[in-house]
């Protein structure tokens, strides 16, 4: 489906109740707006917090808890 929004004065965009509603964007929400090979994409703040934690997860090896951290430390202290 195809939507159109004009830009106003001050660079300002209103994007229409259907797609917002649609996307799940609420008043409020903090857009991003990232320039790809093919256009522009917008995402909420949360979504690109969630693709870098899911990035970030699919890099960690082994599952490190707070309970091993703390257990890593306690060794670390016993040794001193």
């Amino acid at each position: 489906m195809s939507y159109h929004a004009k830009l106003i004065k001050g660079g300002k965009i209103v994007i229409p109740a259907e797609l917002r509603r649609e996307l799940g964007f609420k008043d409020g929400d903090t857009l991003v707006f990232e320039r790809g090979e093919s256009g522009v994409v917008l995402k909420t703040y949360e979504q690109v917090i969630r693709e870098v934690q899911a990035t970030v997860k699919r890099h960690i090896k082994t599952p490190f808890t707070v309970d091993d951290f703390l257990a890593e430390k306690y060794r670390e202290a016993e040794r001193e």
